[in-house]
């Protein structure tokens, strides 16, 4: 393994290879006294390295300054261990006996052609490094190359949409017509921003924590919302008379979509940076986002450009692209979102790693509970049998037997404890369908909510191989046998949650996931207080 030296001033690194003593003459090396410094100074931009062909043995007598004696040709210079690596260039030093010399190892002769050629190579890929360092960051994931490229056919058409929409609400208004009355058409204007920025902060403040929860999903349906608004902005010039009714609703769109946007940014950034490098993503998102609404108002002028002698079917032009524009948008976010592979921990994430741990044994990587997750606006996943529920008991209907139960066997030091219940299902109110509670004390950590999912993952795997189950639950006296049998699988499944915590949890930390806090909605984060049930004291 070869040694590296870092500088604190640079991304330089110097990696010198492994030297054994014996390749090496044993005869001291004189040095003469006086040595001139070197004639310039060298700037390293790039890292150094030694892997172009170097020999130890190599003219390793001619790395000092020549011995007084006379002189019977030329002296070769000294290729030393450091090569340089700058701009798509490779280069290695060279001692020639009194200065130290930068050569290029990559280049050589062949002909004027050879050379041209390898020149436009160079050029090239000189190009296309500083094109990729301007918009890339250094270190992120391997799925973000292609969250960018979603992300560019996204911004285009969406800014393009933009475009053609303000220019429909200019016309509504009557901008650039002498019949116009200024004062009015501002009024109107300002007055719609107003009421879509109060918007913005009702639905911010309501739905503070789906941001972290329901990330994606959120994210996707405010973008189709945000798609859909620029459709009303357009159909105000059919409809002038109805001006601010229409821009206000579009703009309450647009403002509720800006803020799920910036809400969630940093979470998505944060989801792409490997070394903590969440401010160079950010800034290197805020300059893809500029260029590349760029392109998108260019696209919007040359078709404007495109159609300005004929100004029949230039007012037309919004309604005939946004089909196929707001498709297009819509598409683009939601293959960008498929990209994004979330390592926070919500309860619908850590259930499906905890039902993929008890069925395979394996904890499934954040790319493979994306896809499971799934972004759009219903969720992909099938409806399962028995849906766990984490919060407080409901008590606008009756408690079932077995939920008594569990509440009387609780413990000290138990910081949740996992019933049955009844829940509503299907068209009908009076359609019931069973499933799994976990109601979590005041001052249960992430430990007691993994452990107790878990738990509560191995009873339901137990309830879905006898049907009679369903019975027991719905019923509100069911048999003693059942109680019997309810609590002695209780106490089987918390010992196979015990036993098998550990090894979760390392297999969870290899793959990446962020295992200090699990990110719960507010309804999951109701904890009922110590002294209701009679447990003692609250842990802290």
């Amino acid at each position: 393994m070869q040694p590296a030296v870092f500088s604190s001033t640079s991304s330089r690194q110097l990696c010198f290879p492994p030297w054994k003593s014996d390749e090496f003459p044993r005869k001291p090396i004189s040095l003469n006294p006086i040595i001139k410094p070197p004639s310039k100074t060298l700037t390293l931009t790039r890292s150094l390295t030694t892997s172009i062909n170097y020999g130890p043995e190599e003219d390793v007598d001619n790395t000092g300054p020549p011995e007084p004696g006379p002189k019977t040709g030329p002296i070769s210079p000294a290729k030393l261990p450091v090569v340089v690596r700058k701009s798509g260039r490779v280069s290695r030093y060279t001692w020639d006996g009194s200065r130290l010399n930068l050569e290029s190892v990559d280049g050589g002769g062949g002909g004027a052609a050879m050379c041209f050629e390898d020149g436009f190579r160079q050029l090239f890929r000189i190009s296309g490094l500083a094109l990729r360092n301007v918009f890339i960051p250094k270190r992120v994931t391997e799925n973000y190359m292609q969250y960018v490229k979603w992300k560019l056919l996204h911004r285009v058409f969406s800014s393009a949409l933009q475009v053609l929409a303000t220019q429909a609400m200019f016309r509504a208004i009557g901008i650039g017509f002498s019949r116009s009355l200024p004062s009015a058409a501002a009024f109107n204007w300002v007055l719609k921003d107003g009421l879509g920025r109060l918007s913005r902060c009702i639905y911010t403040a309501s739905l503070a924590s789906a941001f972290d929860t329901n990330l994606k999903r959120v994210r996707f349906s405010t973008s189709v919302m945000f798609s859909l608004s620029i459709g009303v902005e357009m159909l105000t010039p059919v409809f002038p008379q109805y001006f601010l009714l229409l821009a206000t609703v579009a703009n309450i769109a647009k403002q509720i979509s800006l803020a799920c946007y910036l809400a969630t940014s940093s979470a998505v950034h944060r989801s792409f940076a490997v070394a903590g490098n969440l401010g160079e993503v950010s800034a290197k998102a805020q300059i893809q986002s500029v260029c590349f609404d760029s392109l998108g108002l260019l696209l919007a002028a040359i078709l404007n450009l495109s159609f300005k002698k004929n100004p029949k079917l230039l007012t037309s032009l919004p309604f005939l692209v946004y089909p196929f524009f707001a498709a297009v948008d819509v598409f683009g976010i939601y293959q960008g979102l498929k990209h994004v592979h979330l390592q926070t921990l919500t309860k619908d994430r850590l259930e499906i790693i905890l039902d993929t741990w008890i069925r395979s044994g394996c904890v499934p990587s954040p790319e493979e509970v994306s896809k499971e997750e799934g972004v759009g606006i219903f969720r992909s996943r099938r409806k399962q049998s028995w849906p766990i529920r984490i919060g407080n008991l409901t008590v606008d209907q009756q408690i079932p037997k077995l939920s008594m139960m569990a509440m009387q066997s609780l413990k000290s030091e138990d910081y949740y404890f996992i019933s049955v219940e009844n829940i509503r299902g299907g068209l009908l109110p009076q359609t019931r369908q069973p499933g799994l509670f976990l109601c979590l004390r005041e001052g249960a950590g992430t430990a007691d909510v993994t452990k107790g999912l878990l738990q509560a993952c191995y009873i339901r795997r137990a309830l879905l191989l006898s049907s009679r189950w369903v019975i027991a639950a719905i019923e509100s006296s069911p048999s003693n046998l059942v109680v019997r049998e309810w609590c002695k699988l209780l106490e089987d499944t918390k010992v196979a949650a015990e036993r098998s915590l550990n090894l979760l949890d390392d297999q969870m930390a290899e793959l990446g996931w962020a295992r200090k806090n699990i990110l719960l909605s507010s309804g999951e984060q109701a904890r009922p207080e110590s002294n209701r049930f009679g447990i003692g004291p609250v842990r802290r």
